[in-house]
């Protein structure tokens, strides 16, 4: 038997470093709320269903191509149980969802928040999601929502990676990522059933508090 030549000899890669390793950073009491430019977001509270019903109410025909919740007649005491709900969990550190609100007059514009769909707090990992009024839509209050959301989500809540997925066929949604700034990481194909029946694709974007000019900016 012939020995292989040392120069030959397979040599095992070296290990990767652990980049990004998560550490629980103890108790956390988020912020209620943030004042933005052109809205108030703040958690939603016992007595804003009302607000809920009339703003999804009036929104149905321009969100129930993409939002498969909506529905057409929701009732103040439904959006009360929700709203309710919404605040359980924003207390047992399990979702936050935050509403939209007129500076001004108080009006619900619309809805988001930092959603775990990727593992608890800790991880500091979220989707960010969105939903805006149709009386409100393609006058760039998302996109305006989405960079404060981002700044203050970097900046104080201290999350590391803020994902964001919409249809590909949701132009607005698509537009208002790439003009925050969020890198467009993949596309996962005929995954996403719209409440119409069809499948369609999901464009996933991500920003990560490593690289975005929105994780340093003076607010």
């Amino acid at each position: 038997m012939v020995s292989p030549r040392p120069d030959r000899l397979s040599v095992p890669p070296a290990p990767r470093p652990c980049l990004g390793r998560v550490t629980d950073p103890g108790p956390f009491f988020p912020e209620e709320g943030v004042a933005l430019p052109r809205a108030q977001l703040r958690s939603y509270m016992p007595g804003d269903g009302e607000a809920l019903a009339e703003a999804t109410n009036a929104s149905f025909e321009a969100l129930r191509t993409f939002m498969p919740w909506a529905r057409p007649h929701q009732s103040a005491a439904e959006a009360e149980a929700t709203v309710r709900r919404f605040r359980g969990r924003w207390l047992l550190d399990e979702d936050f969802t935050l509403g939209i609100f007129d500076p001004t007059s108080g009006l619900l514009l619309g809805g988001t928040g930092f959603h775990l769909r990727f593992g608890p707090r800790q991880t500091g990992m979220a989707e960010v999601g969105m939903w805006v009024r149709g009386d409100q839509q393609g006058l760039g209050l998302g996109a305006s929502v989405l960079e404060g959301l981002l700044r203050w989500g970097f900046q104080v809540w201290g999350w590391q990676r803020l994902v964001w997925k919409c249809a590909a066929s949701n132009e607005r949604s698509r537009r208002a990522a790439v003009r925050v700034g969020m890198e467009l990481e993949g596309v996962t194909r005929r995954d996403l059933l719209l409440p119409c029946g069809e499948l369609d694709d999901t464009l996933w974007f991500a920003a990560l508090a490593e690289d975005s000019p929105l994780a340093r900016e003076v607010r």
